[in-house]
């Protein structure tokens, strides 16, 4: 099982990768749970739970990237806006 330390070493990628492949076993497991010929129920949840850790470390990182960049339209929107006159 990757933990979330072990995630935050791979590039975005692998973590996609990972995500991908926890995916696909996710709804191999849903289809076998759904003939009952499941043979480990805890399967499901680790792998609901390894898409979590990598979306958690995805989104930790664009959220970094965004607060390292900051957006030109934050300043446009603080501007105040002129009225029209009519």
């Amino acid at each position: 099982m990757t933990k979330a330390t072990e995630l935050r070493e791979m590039s975005d990628e692998q973590i996609r990768l990972v995500w991908k492949d926890a995916a696909e076993s996710l709804f191999r497991l849903r289809i076998q749970a759904q003939t009952e010929k499941l043979a480990a129920p805890s399967e499901m949840r680790k792998q609901r739970r390894l898409i979590a850790r990598c979306q958690t470390v995805l989104g930790e990182r664009s959220r970094a990237v965004a607060k390292d960049q900051p957006q030109a339209s934050a300043t446009q929107e603080a501007a105040p806006a002129v009225a029209e006159s009519t």
